[in-house]
């Protein structure tokens, strides 16, 4: 028998059956032996194989088989730095939730999110959230951002839960997919959820003025029904996102505006740091690519995992100068 995982603890999984019930799962005990280097074999959004289990009048049951995935999102496994951990299978969307200081989202996160999104091929779309709460100069930061991303091509939506704004525009691009929320804790995912299906009552907390991070509310992945004919598959809030599983010659081709300049730099294995004629460099010279971005990729290329955690937009643009004047 087949079903969809919905939920996943670690060692229960709960699933939907083809006929609609949801049923409490674990895996068959040879399974986690396929050398698979994930901390969990299955993910939300995996079609199963599952049989039947009844014991002491509960019925319940053992997965023996996951289909292959149409595609999946990963981010690096907290505690085991080699191992990654898959956020969600089987997605036709990512909405990756942005604020401007309530908290900040960086321009570092927001471009490893981008490159995962691209290595593993799943279409993310981005989503200013709280525009209701924005002075001048937040909203000058917000439209200088979305200008950015929307020249490279990604799709960009303004919203605000509280005011209902942009939520008919958001939940008419999900009808018929499955859509997956992210974002840092604190972002609004659940309250943005909430906003377009109130019945489920998500969970949802105040940001910390003290730190300006979210208080995590989302522990699991979840998946959910939603009435208006959608899929949404709520995640926990990242703090960090480090890309995983990258040669160094690959990670420029998920920069949608470096692939294109890629033909027209004089080596091809340019990595588009040292190299002379280097058609990226020279686009950059031109400001015809954003200085955060090739940030961004200069970060990546030398697997600096750990400082982007704590950047701010300044220690972005400071970075990005320092970059440029070392040119």
């Amino acid at each position: 028998m087949t079903g969809t995982v919905y939920k996943s603890t670690g060692s229960w999984y709960t699933i939907k059956t083809e006929e609609g019930v949801f049923l409490e799962c674990r895996i068959k005990g040879k399974f986690r032996m396929k050398g698979i280097k994930s901390t969990n074999p299955i993910a939300v959004g995996d079609i199963v194989d599952y049989e039947l289990e009844e014991t002491a009048d509960v019925t319940t049951g053992v997965i023996s088989n996951i289909h292959e995935r149409k595609n999946y999102i990963v981010r690096k496994s907290v505690n085991l730095s080699h191992q990654m951990h898959i956020i969600a299978s089987n997605v036709d969307y990512v909405f990756l939730l942005i604020t401007i200081n309530n908290p900040p989202t960086t321009t570092s996160f927001i471009d490893r999110f981008l490159v995962t999104a691209e290595a593993y091929g799943i279409e993310a779309i981005l989503v200013f959230n709280k525009i209701d709460t924005f002075d001048d100069a937040m909203l000058d930061e917000q439209l200088y951002l979305q200008y950015i991303y929307e020249q490279i091509g990604y799709k960009c939506l303004r919203v605000s839960s509280t005011e209902a704004k942009g939520v008919d525009q958001l939940k008419e691009m999900m009808i018929g997919k499955v859509s997956m929320f992210s974002g840092h804790s604190g972002v609004g995912k659940s309250t943005l959820v909430n906003a377009m299906e109130p019945s489920l009552h998500l969970k949802t907390k105040t940001i910390s003025e003290q730190s300006k991070q979210g208080q995590h509310t989302t522990t699991f992945a979840e998946m959910y029904d939603l009435a208006f004919g959608a899929k949404i598959i709520d995640t926990p809030g990242i703090k960090g996102f480090g890309v995983v599983d990258m040669e160094k010659e690959e990670i420029s081709g998920y920069f949608p505006e470096f692939f294109k300049l890629k033909d027209q730099c004089k080596f091809n294995n340019c990595l588009h740091k040292d190299e002379p004629k280097c058609a990226v460099k020279e686009a950059l010279e031109k400001d015809e690519i954003s200085w955060s971005r090739y940030n961004s990729y200069l970060k990546i290329l030398e697997g600096d995992d750990e400082t982007y955690r704590t950047d701010i937009y300044n220690a972005d643009r400071i970075a990005s100068d320092e970059t440029r004047n070392k040119q």
